[in-house]
């Protein structure tokens, strides 16, 4: 928050004189006079001080406590305050749709306040008074931006289309926020893509994986090579810093040791990239599926003959390779009381709802049937390798014939046994609906399957390894299910039944899946 004042803006001086205020001595002291606490008072939620002492930061409850000093908030005209930063597609849309529906939910009145081109705020405000009675401030700018705030002690959450990284997670470590990547501290809120677009009268109509790495490493240079006129492609992709930006370098590039190209465009907000495509017939860019608007989105397809498009389905059960987690990290502390129901608001069913209508995938759980999945079951029997006997395929749909397939879907890290981001949050997902009796009286099956690179059977048994492992961290986290009420089951087809080709980097990371099934 000091660099905000740093810079002058003249409709956060107020806001700023006030934080800068707060940042006083104070001295708590317990009601019997027996404890005294002194230090610099870095927040207050409306129930517990967060002081700066020297024995390190500590949280006291203000119940037991009297507060002496001039930066002692005043107790009767608290108001909650939520600090925000980092990615511009999460600021934009659907934060904003999400604390409109919060305060509908709640019943207060939300009032959006525009402060200048990066910084927005909404006041909730009871109805009855007027009396402002929580504050959600808004920082417009990257997923880097939003985690450097975040160690400076200048944000409460960060809005990110990526996970933390290691060096960034070491330092929240080392300022005493805890370790981000544990349960409670990252959740994912919605799911999106990255997705290549091109303009309407494009004439290609889809690329695969390896030549869309090919295209933004700079190894295809002309439309020629992917079936086009004779004419050289343009790059377009997000700002640097931007998590979308490096997404398509970490799960693209990355992975086949390559570099972005240079003389690519890049364009901050997003939709600014979307809009230079739509008027650049030569051009192809990256885009959240979200922001995609008019132009053209093309589906990655393998030289096996698979084609996977980035469909509401496809990106939940994460069939899609290019998926991209929405997340929210928030650090370890207290947030406000209000802030606490917020986040309780944001994994609610309701919430799934706001999410749809604003263009985002949900998390809600759905239940596909084996009839909706005719194009597995056929590339499963058209790419059947010499381990893959026709015994083996008639026993997977005698097992998966009589359940329906769940979209909540496990992958894993690549050469790591450990879920992914998406999956961690699954996990979670899946035991609350246990716990909240959805599943009473059914049978869960986690099935396991694997990509085809190795023996077949070494591989059936790591898929099954994989499922069992899924199943036991499900079973962990459901702590308050009623035992007995549900039955699970782990079974394996190994490479019985491909998602995307084994040729690649990340068509291998598609196959490799535990699957959860209900009957």
């Amino acid at each position: 928050m000091k660099k905000w004042c740093a810079a002058g803006l003249a409709a956060l001086f107020v806001f700023c004189s006030a934080l800068v205020a707060a940042a006083q001595d104070v001295t708590l002291t317990s009601h019997d006079g027996s404890i005294e606490v002194t230090g610099t008072l870095l927040g207050f939620d409306g129930e517990f001080y967060r002081v700066a002492t020297q024995f390190g930061p500590l949280t006291v409850d203000g119940s037991g406590v009297s507060c002496d000093g001039p930066g002692c908030p005043n107790l009767s005209d608290y108001v909650a305050e939520l600090l925000f930063s980092g990615s511009s597609t999460m600021a934009e849309v659907l934060l904003p749709a999400l604390v409109e529906g919060f305060a509908l939910r709640s019943g207060y009145q939300a009032e959006r306040q525009e402060i200048d081109d990066s910084h927005f705020q909404y006041e909730l405000k009871s109805p009855e008074s007027g009396r402002t009675l929580g504050r959600f401030i808004f920082r417009v700018t990257n997923t880097d931006e939003g985690f450097a705030d975040l160690l400076a002690d200048e944000a409460d959450l960060v809005m990110a289309l990526r996970e933390i990284r290691p060096a960034e997670r070491a330092r929240a470590i080392e300022a005493g926020m805890g370790d981000l990547t544990q349960p409670g501290r990252a959740r994912v809120v919605a799911l999106d893509a990255m997705v290549p677009v091109v303009a309407p009268d494009n004439p290609v109509h889809e690329i695969s994986a390896a030549q869309l790495a090919q295209v933004f490493s700079g190894q295809i240079v002309n439309w020629t090579d992917l079936g086009g006129p004779d004419a050289p492609i343009a790059l377009h992709l997000s700002a640097e810093g931007s998590g979308l930006a490096q997404i398509a370098e970490d799960t693209l590039l990355r992975p086949g040791r390559l570099r972005l190209a240079e003389g690519v465009m890049r364009h901050a907000p997003t939709r600014g990239l979307v809009e230079a495509v739509m008027k650049d017939p030569f051009g192809i860019g990256l885009a959240s599926l979200a922001e995609s608007g008019e132009a053209r989105v093309l589906p990655l397809t393998g030289g096996c003959g698979f084609a996977l498009a980035a469909t509401r389905r496809s990106i939940k059960t994460e069939d899609y390779p290019l998926t991209a987690p929405m997340f929210l990290y928030q650090p370890a502390r207290r947030l406000p009381k209000m802030g606490r129901a917020f986040l309780a608001y944001v994994g609610s069913p309701l919430a799934q709802i706001v999410i749809r209508r604003a263009g985002f995938v949900d998390q809600a759980t759905e239940v596909i049937g084996l009839g909706l999945q005719g194009d597995r079951l056929a590339n499963a029997i058209l790419t059947a390798g010499e381990e893959v006997s026709l015994d083996e395929l008639q026993r997977m749909v005698g097992v998966l014939k009589p359940m329906s397939r769940l979209s909540l879907s496990f992958r894993f890290e690549p050469g790591s046994a450990r879920p992914d981001a998406q999956s961690r949050t699954n996990i979670l997902l899946l035991a609350e609906a246990i716990e909240s009796g959805q599943f009473d009286a059914n049978a869960l099956s986690f099935i396991g399957f694997s990509d085809g690179d190795g023996p077949a059977g070494s591989n059936m048994r790591i898929a099954r390894a994989r499922a069992e492992a899924v199943r036991n961290a499900v079973v962990k986290a459901a702590q308050a299910a009623t035992p007995g009420k549900i039955t699970t089951h782990v079974e394996a087809f190994g490479e019985a039944l491909p998602m995307a080709c084994d040729d690649s980097d990340w068509g291998r990371k598609v196959n490799r899946r535990v699957e959860v099934w209900v009957r």
